[in-house]
């Protein structure tokens, strides 16, 4: 499962999932990707078993590139325990995402192939989430361009 080596501090504070992703929101390395459409807190296992599932399903052809980290812990008290006493130990980890952050890549597969892979992937993500393509990116690009 993902999880930093080693980290300067044991807990976290909570922070706050407000905006939209200003970086990591265009594709960087595969042909199509996925990204995300809310904000959300994706915890280490449902990274994993997204992996698995877009691996699977490509029956490991391609290549796949996993664009978020769990870096950020999340504490939880032990059950029947009373108010007080402070904060609880690290129980997982998550990765902070916010709207627009590409989640997953992939490249090596034709395009019908990669967006049965992908829905599967979602499937086993919390949020809602769309399928992106270069090519579309692309011609997204060069409207905007025109327009101005």
């Amino acid at each position: 499962m993902l999880m930093p080596r080693k980290l300067k501090h044991r807990k976290q504070q909570r922070g706050r999932l407000k905006g939209k992703a200003l970086r990591g929101n265009t594709l960087a390395f595969g042909e199509f990707g996925l990204q995300a459409l809310e904000p959300a807190w994706i915890t280490a296992r449902q990274i994993e078993a997204a992996r698995v599932a877009m691996t699977r399903k490509v029956k490991r052809g391609g290549k796949i590139w996993i664009r978020i980290f769990p870096d950020k812990p999340t504490t939880e008290k032990p059950a029947e325990t009373r108010m007080g006493k402070g904060k609880g130990p690290p129980k997982d980890w998550v990765a902070p995402v916010l709207p627009g952050r590409v989640l997953y890549e992939m490249e090596g597969v034709d395009i019908e192939l990669a967006k049965d892979a992908m829905r599967l992937a979602a499937r086993k993500l919390a949020i809602r989430t769309r399928f992106m393509s270069r090519r579309v990116q692309r011609q997204m690009a060069e409207s905007q361009e025109v327009a101005s």
